[in-house]
């Protein structure tokens, strides 16, 4: 059940990263309102990778 659990959040937290990804730009436009989007969606285009590599290293090794 333990072992469930786990590869359903990191499920879920792959997902999120891969969305943050996809949808930089769009999501930097709708939330922040600075003028320079290219650095603000660099930065979630990072921590999106960052979100989707740990959901990833969850499931691989949650054996």
């Amino acid at each position: 059940m333990g072992s469930t659990i786990l590869m359903l959040i990191g499920f879920i937290l792959a997902m999120l990263g891969v969305v943050c990804i996809y949808d930089a730009r769009v999501i930097t436009k709708k939330l922040f309102s600075f003028g320079d989007q290219n650095e603000g969606s660099m930065g979630l285009k990072i921590v999106g990778f960052i979100f989707s590599m740990a959901g990833a290293l969850i499931i691989f090794f949650n054996v």
